[in-house]
């Protein structure tokens, strides 16, 4: 069985750290304001001693968003798994999006807010991201066959993201993904403020149709 030395858990100790004032400097000034170099002041040690945990400002970068997808994938599959309806699976798992995006904004915004100036993400963080898709292709896939449709047909068009599933179930899990994150996104950035409007009142009527996309 696999063991940890203190060099090992004292290493993770430090990245953590760093991970968590990296967190407080978006927040505080966005992506692009980014710094080992600050993020090691804070912590009290030299610039070239943090090189030693993060190879530099992407390497960071790419943990925060692939963090923050498993973060996401992890609470909407809480939200899937909490319904045991599947025709009211879609409104918990829109539910449960919005409000870990509500609870965590800047992470939200790393995610699918402008892209960072001078970044090019790798395939890791596409990875990290095909595990909260996965909680939505199988949320409709289980509603298609809730409805005696055939929803895990194999087929050309299935594509290296979403083996095995019907282009029905692929295409209503974009849909949906489209329609949450563009409410989302707006409400997150403020677009709402001085509109006049209940933004849960009009999300609540937006979930009321999800199981229909």
């Amino acid at each position: 069985m696999p063991t940890t030395t203190p060099r090992d858990r004292y290493r993770e100790q430090v990245r953590t750290e760093a991970k968590s004032i990296a967190w407080e400097q978006i927040g505080a000034s966005g992506a692009s304001g980014l710094s080992l170099n600050a993020i090691a002041k804070q912590m009290g040690v030299s610039g070239p001693a943090l090189y030693r945990y993060f190879a530099g400002r992407d390497e960071l970068m790419t943990e925060l968003i692939s963090d923050a997808y498993t973060d996401i994938a992890a609470a909407l599959r809480a939200a899937a798994v909490r319904e045991k309806d599947d025709r009211k699976r879609p409104a918990a798992v829109a539910n449960g999006l919005r409000t870990w995006a509500k609870r965590n904004p800047h992470r939200y915004l790393l995610v699918w807010g402008t892209p960072v100036p001078g970044y090019e993400a790798p395939q890791t963080t596409t990875d990290a991201a095909r595990k909260a898709m996965a909680v939505l292709l199988e949320t409709f896939a289980a509603l298609d066959v809730a409805k005696g449709r055939d929803a895990l047909q194999d087929d050309a068009l299935s594509g290296e993201w979403a083996p095995g599933t019907s282009p029905r179930t692929r295409r209503r899990a974009l849909a949906f993904w489209t329609r949450v994150h563009g409410f989302v996104s707006l409400e997150i950035c403020g677009h709402f403020n001085g509109m006049g409007f209940d933004p849960d009142a009009l999300f609540a009527a937006e979930v009321g149709t999800l199981h229909e996309v």
